[in-house]
């Protein structure tokens, strides 16, 4: 069975969305949002979720909790275009509330592709937990970001970070650098184009691949014994 992905009608349509980003214009195009975007969205998400029993049995992937929704929440928002231009899945952790820990995540947009994962906004509770970890554990954490697979198919550890090492921790601490981070996101970005290439789901189990054990490590103190 040939691997799951986009055709060019998927980026096609995002792109005319960007341009006619009304509701008019969407529900005369619904169809083709259908078949080409959500439909490719909801295969690629049931053969990771096959693919994920194998390397990442903790992670949940359902097209009802993994598939974000085109529409956007416009209430608090200035830009009142009511659909995003992007199609997005996550794959968050079992064991954590929605939106809490780290997992893996993609979108395709006519702007570009970006695949990876991380912990993108940890609660005050959770960024200090995940300090203690990193500073008990700082060799793990770089054996899985500092190896020559991570850096070649993913890059290097990126995400907000603080300008000084944390209060509590010395200056020379041994994880000081990573210390720093209040973001912890690794990914790659690549073209557009890339979403309808035959390698684009060869290349988002690689890239997962390397992240999950990252998303393990940041997850460990926050579960516990769960």
């Amino acid at each position: 069975m040939s691997a799951p992905r986009f055709k060019p009608q998927a980026l096609k349509f995002l792109r005319a969305l960007k341009r006619n980003n009304r509701r008019d214009w969407f529900n005369a195009h619904k169809d083709d949002y259908e078949t080409h975007v959500r439909e490719p969205m909801i295969a690629i998400i049931e053969q990771l979720a096959r693919d994920f029993r194998e390397f990442a049995p903790e992670l949940v992937a359902t097209p009802k909790a993994s598939l974000y929704r085109i529409y956007r929440d416009t209430r608090f928002s200035p830009n009142k275009a009511p659909y995003k231009t992007h199609a997005a899945a996550v794959f968050p952790p079992r064991g954590l509330p929605k939106h809490e820990g780290a997992g893996v995540y993609f979108h395709i947009s006519p702007d570009g592709v970006w695949v990876g994962g991380g912990m993108y906004s940890p609660q005050t509770a959770q960024l200090v937990a995940v300090r203690e970890h990193i500073a008990g554990n700082v060799r793990r954490l770089r054996a899985i970001v500092e190896s020559p697979a991570f850096r070649r198919h993913v890059g290097a550890l990126e995400g907000e970070r603080l300008q000084r090492v944390p209060r509590g921790y010395p200056k020379d601490h041994a994880a000081a650098e990573y210390l720093k981070f209040r973001q912890f996101l690794a990914g790659r970005e690549l073209p557009a184009s890339f979403a309808i290439s035959p390698r684009f789901y060869d290349t988002l189990l690689t890239i997962f691949r390397q992240v999950v054990p990252l998303t393990r490590f940041l997850n460990a103190p926050l579960l516990g014994d769960r």
